[in-house]
């Protein structure tokens, strides 16, 4: 149930992507406490982004999740995936929000029910 939205400037190729994909996967995975079967990450590049008035490489995320959040694994996850944009895609951690999400499972929708 954990997703990770990630919008970016940068433009990615589906190597770059995979990559991403699997690093940030077992990362919040393993943060949360939550199996990787249930976490979905989205990547979307090439995003028309401006930060600080500047189009240099930046990156936008929301993290949402049932459970497993607060301010001491926020600032984990949060350094993370900065860590991973930045070997990855070469975005400066200061051109980086992150924003969390912890839902109720009633707001959380999974074949065809909800959680």
């Amino acid at each position: 149930m954990p997703t990770l939205n990630l919008y970016t400037n940068v433009p990615v190729d589906a190597v770059t992507t995979s990559d991403i994909l699997k690093d940030a996967t077992k990362a919040v995975a393993k943060i949360i406490g939550k199996p990787e079967s249930y976490v979905m990450i989205l990547v979307n590049g090439g995003v028309p982004m401006a930060f600080a008035g500047m189009e240099a490489p930046a990156a936008y995320g929301e993290l949402i999740s049932i459970g497993g959040l607060g301010p001491s694994v926020n600032a984990k996850l949060s350094s993370t995936v900065a860590d991973i944009l930045q070997t990855k895609l070469s975005i400066d951690s200061s051109r980086f929000y992150i924003k969390f999400y912890d839902v109720q499972r009633a707001f959380f929708g999974f074949n065809g029910s909800t959680f």
